[in-house]
């Protein structure tokens, strides 16, 4: 018993370390997708949606887009690994066209390792 409890505690951290990793890179190849996916939109309707339309006009018409010819995704838009809803804002800081950011896994702006910010930004102007 001893034994199986000091090889929980020497591969325990590891494993939850690498968990940790996978939900990291999980939210960078989804925010890859979503990037995309706003690219296309932008080339079919002239502009990224705006804020209050949200990464829903992603999957479902905005209200009077005529040039929309989405969807944009083949499933409805995902949740960061840690089950929020990612955050979209147009415009985005330091002159990008939009920002599309996870908060990691305490959801909240800033942090390091697990808990920091994984974000990615429209092109500048």
């Amino acid at each position: 018993m001893v034994i199986i409890g000091l090889l929980a505690s020497y591969v325990g951290p590891r494993f939850f370390g690498q968990i940790g990793k996978s939900e990291i890179k999980a939210a960078r190849v989804q925010l890859d997708a979503l990037d995309k996916a706003l690219a296309a939109y932008r080339l079919d309707v002239g502009a990224y949606p705006s804020t209050e339309q949200g990464l829903k006009a992603l999957v479902e018409r905005p209200n009077d887009e005529v040039k929309w010819s989405g969807p944009y995704l083949s499933k409805a838009v995902p949740s960061d690994p840690w089950g929020r809803p990612y955050a979209y804002s147009l415009p985005g800081d330091n002159g990008h066209d939009y920002e599309l950011s996870s908060f990691g896994k305490d959801g909240q702006r800033g942090g390091t390792d697990e808990n920091a910010d994984i974000s990615v930004w429209g092109n500048g102007r």
